[in-house]
């Protein structure tokens, strides 16, 4: 290169160098610009976030967002399924709806099948054969209009006794003379004269057993007004067993004390109160219910109606085409009709628990305007047999418990003797109310009561739950269908039955 090259070349390198230099200053300038920019940008953004987290954390709205974008990510939780007894579960309404839907169907399936092989065997003037073989003969209404005779003779040795004619033994001697006789006259009199028929001494003997045990009631609680009195007590309480706090209703009416009971009305007013343990006063409504009173009424009517067309239509073909399985000993077809039966059996059961306890027993309640009501308690929910007895039905409950079961256990007996006892007096009353009116003694009723105690033993010892009240159910549906066929296979043999 030469010197002029040199002095050319020379000028435009510094002018180069010069303009590096500018845009390396330039660069540098415009990248610190950028750097405190960005430096601002995140300084502000960081407050922005700042400021956004504080709003959305004071905003209940947004949380539940955040929250729910959480439960995105997670859908399980611990539980128990629904059927698990740990579940806790235990609206079942649906499925009892569902049980009783089949229930329907299945038993509308039966009765059409009934109708197609049997046509229609409901005949109401069948009923009245029942109770009268002769028209112009009514034995079973005169021998319970006879009943009142004993009833005027318990009110006046009553009266004898408060007044202190009569010595105390001597009066319980005729107490329990009037008793016995209440006992064993309607038995003579049914077993001895052939026009009363089975169902018209049945009933007639119901109407007597249940005069007996008001009777008993009436002596035992006087006997206990006369201790008091002697002891120099005022006033006897409500109840003896099953006290009672008075409510307003109570006090408009008129408190009686002893003697004052010892009169027609209110010794009547006992005998058809629907209750077999006497009190001097009675807790009382204030009124008669219209209403209430007519829609049992119906219930009554038209619940007796549908028993008696069950029976004939359903209950009646199955007995007759069980006699040649039970005579003949073919134990497959015996146990095919006993199923059979079963069920009309245990249908017809129920609505008469219904109609005696509810309807019958509500309406003389509330003719009489007797305030307790408590007739039966949740006896289907029975996890045991004893639970089931003491449950089903109230007042022959609470006359065992007050008059016979704590007696025994004052007088020394222990628990299990005493309850022995009252189911052997159940046991009694059972084969009393159907022997004598079949005029036949097998003791099918009376042993299938006392197997009542081997079976509750079982039951409260291995049993527990469901599967107890399972254990009561099931020896309410095949029970009683065992003892109807023996009782009638039994009076079919003793009076239809061909002879040689």
């Amino acid at each position: 290169m030469t010197m002029g090259d040199r002095e050319i070349v020379g000028p435009i390198t510094r002018q180069r160098r010069a303009t590096f230099s500018m845009t390396r200053r330039g660069s540098l300038k415009s990248l610190n610009e950028f750097k405190g920019l960005n430096a601002k940008s995140v300084g502000k953004g960081k407050s922005d976030r700042k400021a956004q987290e504080s709003q959305t954390n004071g905003n209940p709205n947004e949380k539940s967002k955040r929250k729910s974008h959480g439960d995105k990510l997670s859908c399980h939780k611990l539980q128990e399924s629904l059927l698990s007894s740990s579940s806790g579960f235990s609206n079942y309404r649906g499925i009892l709806n569902w049980c009783v839907v089949m229930l329907v169907l299945s038993n509308a399936r039966l009765f059409l099948e009934n109708l197609l092989k049997y046509g229609i065997l409901v005949d109401p003037i069948q009923i009245v054969s029942l109770f009268l073989k002769d028209p112009n003969s009514w034995p079973a209404a005169c021998l319970a209009l006879v009943s009142h005779v004993f009833v005027i003779m318990a009110l006046y040795v009553e009266r004898q006794l408060a007044k202190g004619s009569i010595s105390e033994q001597f009066g319980m001697f005729i107490h329990f003379l009037n008793l016995s006789i209440i006992l064993c006259f309607p038995m003579a009199t049914v077993l001895c004269l052939p026009s009363i028929t089975p169902v018209g001494g049945a009933f007639t003997l119901g109407v007597y057993t249940i005069l007996l045990l008001k009777l008993y009631s009436y002596k035992d609680v006087n006997k206990w007004c006369r201790e008091r009195r002697q002891t120099k007590a005022r006033s006897l309480s409500r109840s003896l067993s099953c006290p009672s706090t008075p409510t307003a209703s109570d006090s408009t009416e008129t408190h009686v004390s002893y003697p004052g009971n010892l009169s027609l009305r209110d010794l009547y007013y006992f005998v058809f109160a629907p209750t077999l343990c006497y009190e001097l006063n009675f807790p009382r409504c204030p009124r008669i219910r219209m209403g209430f009173l007519l829609r049992r009424m119906f219930e009554m009517l038209l619940l007796a109606q549908l028993l008696v067309g069950l029976i004939q239509q359903w209950m009646v073909p199955v007995i007759q085409s069980s006699m040649k399985p039970l005579q003949e000993m073919d134990f497959s077809r015996m146990v095919e009709r006993l199923l059979r039966l079963a069920i009309p059996n245990h249908l017809i059961w129920l609505i008469f628990f219904y109609w005696f306890f509810h309807s019958s027993m509500n309406f003389m309640a509330e003719l009489l305007k007797f305030g307790d009501r408590e007739f039966y308690r949740d006896w289907w929910n029975s996890e045991t047999v004893t639970y089931f007895w003491q449950n089903w039905n109230i007042p022959v409950h609470k006359w065992c418990l007050r008059h016979f079961y704590k007696p025994l256990l004052r007088r020394g007996a222990s628990k299990w003797a005493s309850q022995s006892a009252v189911f052997f007096l159940s046991a009694f009353f059972h084969e009393y109310l159907v022997s004598v009116p079949l005029r036949m003694f097998r003791l099918w009723a009376f042993m299938g009561m006392m197997a009542q105690l081997p079976l509750a033993f079982f039951v409260s010892r291995y049993l527990r739950g469901n599967y107890g009240n399972a254990a009561v159910w099931m020896s309410l549906i095949i029970g009683q269908p065992i003892a109807v066929l023996m009782y009638v296979h039994d009076y079919y043999v003793l009076h239809h039955a061909e002879r040689p």
